[in-house]
């Protein structure tokens, strides 16, 4: 067993990427074996899936970035519940890039941290922050023998729209140069208002220049959905209205991550 990799990205905020990157892994746990990755030195992955929010001492030097320095993961990979795992993130991510260059890392540092443990799990799922930097670059050019795919999120904003070509071109350019099993596996609509009159506009226009890519399925924001923080996913009585709109995109990435599994 080797694991498919997932990366949830766009370089604008608030378009889901750490509440869609911890349903995912939640779900995805259901039946198999899942590790999820904190790449956001937010933390906001971190803090959903174990319900911490003082994520500075918390995790105080127990997180991505040390595994990333010291080039093992082992150490900093916490339980969260039967299947699931989660390698944590804090403020002291930011540090990264100066670290790396001081340490002389490379851009397969994270696979390098995760290849102790990389045909543990079946899935490893990786939320990035909102930006362009070293902590998405390097989930991007990180290698796996089973595939590694890119979720781009996108919430119906002008904003969003116009970030989505260049993040494709930096997974082009992570593909050509460092990760050669890259797949974009599509664009997930996100909406902050479901009712908005642009939507369908945006849906058209997505649909226009990139063709095939976006999901069929459509996350539309619910309250339920965004207690799920609050509430967790155990003895959670909104669970199943909280997943409506997660559990046939889980379904949908499953199918077209099988369509593009490497040739061996």
């Amino acid at each position: 067993m080797t694991a498919t990799i997932i990366t949830f990205g766009i370089s604008k905020g608030g378009c889901s990427k750490s509440t869609s990157s911890g349903i995912t892994s939640y779900l995805l746990s259901q039946e198999e074996k899942v590790l999820a990755i904190d790449m956001d030195g937010q933390g906001n992955l971190t803090s959903f899936l174990t319900g911490e929010y003082d994520i500075c001492n918390v995790f105080e030097e127990k997180t991505v970035l040390e595994a990333i320095l010291e080039g093992d993961a082992r150490p900093y990979i916490i339980r969260i519940q039967d299947n699931l795992d989660l390698i944590p993130s804090n403020d002291f991510l930011a540090t990264l890039p100066r670290q790396m260059y001081s340490k002389r890392l490379k851009l397969d540092a994270l696979q390098k941290a995760l290849a102790p443990i990389i045909e543990d799990y079946d899935w490893i799922i990786i939320d990035t922050p909102p930006s362009l930097s070293e902590q998405t670059i390097l989930p991007l050019s990180t290698y796996s023998e089973a595939g590694s795919h890119v979720v781009i999120m996108f919430d119906g904003s002008m904003f969003a729209y116009y970030a989505i070509p260049k993040f494709i071109e930096m997974v082009e350019g992570a593909r050509d140069r460092y990760n050669a099993n890259l797949n974009t596996a599509g664009i997930l609509f996100s909406l902050i208002d479901a009712r908005a009159k642009e939507n369908e506009a945006m849906l058209e226009s997505i649909e226009e220049e990139y063709p095939h890519l976006k999901f069929n399925t459509v996350i539309k924001r619910k309250a339920s959905t965004r207690r799920l923080p609050i509430a967790g996913f155990n003895g959670n009585p909104e669970l199943k209205n909280a997943l409506e709109y997660y559990i046939p995109f889980v379904e949908e990435l499953k199918k077209r991550v099988q369509q593009k599994q490497p040739q061996r």
